[in-house]
């Protein structure tokens, strides 16, 4: 394992994944709007401007001599029914979980054909099991789903492809939302580092080994299965 960019990485998941690659032996970059606690190397930018997501992939993948893996980690979300939330932060949502999702794989693909490696895209359990007041979420890990299924097929033999699947984990996440859409206190959530772990191990797989998806939750996640 050698340079894997990874969005988000200065929170939640993405902070994991750092942690876990670092912890391996590989240099964890990150693209993030803060910047990480803990990185190897680290380019801000807003992934809701997916052309300015596609430079700062390719300014890091210079860099670094090239790239190994990527883990589009980063996500956000906006709760409340159709009709209340504002269209543009509607928009955001999708933006940043599916677009820039895409347009960071679409930036590396260059590089990991050439070093066979590996991508890793993040949906959820929401991507699979639709809610009541997460139109944008859902549709944007729905999308991330079909994306990667898709992606898959088109980089067979040339790039490994993971889909992961994680349920609820105990992350900032949730911290800027309305209580009511709060995870209860008894909620059965995932260590981000547990999550991570699977990352890596995505990560590692020897050459024409794939592993397509992977689904980790809690013992007692209550949205999967869907």
């Amino acid at each position: 394992m050698e340079t894997i960019a990874v969005t988000g990485g200065a929170s939640g998941l993405g902070a994991a994944v750092v942690r876990a690659v670092r912890k391996a032996g590989g240099k964890a970059a990150v693209l993030d709007v803060v910047e990480p606690a803990e990185c190897d190397d680290f380019v801000q930018v807003d992934l809701s401007d997916t052309r300015a997501a596609e430079r700062a992939v390719r300014e890091i993948a210079e860099r670094n001599g090239g790239l190994s893996g990527v883990v589009t980690a980063a996500g956000t979300d906006r709760c409340g029914t159709l009709s209340d939330i504002d269209g543009a932060e509607w928009d955001r949502v999708v933006t940043v979980n599916l677009l820039g999702t895409a347009a960071v794989v679409r930036a590396a693909l260059p590089y990991l054909i050439e070093a066979r490696g590996r991508i890793v895209t993040v949906s959820s359990t929401l991507g699979f099991s639709a809610v009541s007041d997460a139109t944008a979420y859902c549709a944007s890990k729905f999308g991330v789903v079909g994306f990667t299924r898709a992606l898959t097929a088109e980089l067979t033999g040339k790039v490994g492809v993971t889909l992961l699947v994680p349920g609820g984990m105990r992350t900032k996440f949730f911290d800027d939302r309305e209580e009511q859409y709060k995870p209860p206190s008894d909620a059965r959530l995932n260590d981000p580092d547990d999550v991570a772990a699977a990352v890596v191990f995505a990560l590692s797989q020897p050459a024409n080994c794939e592993l397509r998806e992977l689904v980790v939750t809690h013992a007692e996640e209550g949205s999967w299965p869907p």
